[in-house]
């Protein structure tokens, strides 16, 4: 773990309005997108982090497991069979894994939007080569549901669009400012950038997102993000949630940059 980076939140004092219960401790993972060496990486710190705390743990999945990377398999079978550290898993739906069911349920047809958008990348973890992947773009939706452990699927169905702890809102993308979180679109907590990211605004609760790629963990009174690009040579991302303290921590990705 010597090339994993950690550092403490720069936020000054007058920011630190949020905060985690008495005794209670949330790690949050952004964007994975099928790199699992970086995510057992990340697990095993969590693991290590966690052997000095007594109290209640939880860990928060941001979403986009599948697609680009090279072991999407791999990261849903960790994910949906494998003991994780924490007491607590909260698994959140990504645009991807939404893109995915819309095809597996007949929302969506255009099965060669989905293999460019990194969908040829998660089949061929499954070990689909790549001329069938391509001749079967039209029907796509059969080949998942072929190639998919049924588990794999049940996990994906299960995934929730939303979770709060304590002042912390987890979305995969974000929220709509200006809406309470009651009324929040599963389209925009999945998919929405701007007005979100840029907003100043107090939203009732720190919002703790991926989706977006930024160089660094953002850290800022309102929001955080950790989708810092482990499928574009950036870095898998987390941060710790504990009183009123935020401890980021991230792991080089080892893969090639994006495109290849």
């Amino acid at each position: 773990m010597n090339s994993m980076r950690q550092f403490a939140s720069s936020l000054k004092a007058k920011h630190r309005v949020s905060s985690i219960g008495e005794g209670r401790r949330v790690y949050a993972i952004g964007d994975i997108h099928g790199h699992l060496e970086e995510l057992e990486e990340l697990l095993a710190w969590i693991e290590s982090d966690l052997e000095s705390h007594e109290g209640r743990s939880d860990l928060v999945f941001l979403g986009d497991y599948i697609d680009r990377g090279p072991d999407s398999r791999g990261v849903l079978k960790r994910l949906a069979k494998e003991k994780l550290p924490g007491d607590a898993h909260h698994f959140l739906m990504g645009n991807h894994e939404a893109v995915l069911l819309d095809l597996v349920d007949g929302h969506a047809s255009d099965g060669f939007s989905w293999l460019s958008y990194g969908g040829r990348e998660m089949l061929e973890s499954y070990g689909v080569k790549k001329s069938k992947i391509l001749s079967s773009a039209g029907t796509i939706a059969k080949l998942i549901v072929e190639t998919l452990p049924k588990s794999h699927l049940e996990f994906l169905r299960n995934l929730q669009t939303m979770v709060t702890i304590d002042d912390y809102a987890f979305a995969h993308a974000g929220i709509r400012p200006g809406k309470s979180l009651k009324k929040q679109k599963a389209r925009d907590l999945m998919w929405i950038r701007d007005p979100f990211l840029s907003s100043k605004k107090d939203h009732g609760k720190v919002v703790v997102h991926g989706h977006t790629i930024e160089a660094e963990p953002a850290d800022r009174a309102n929001r955080i993000g950790l989708d810092t690009g482990c499928y574009a040579g950036g870095s898998l991302s987390a941060v710790r949630l504990e009183g009123s303290g935020r401890h980021f921590v991230s792991v080089p990705s080892r893969g090639p940059e994006w495109p290849r």
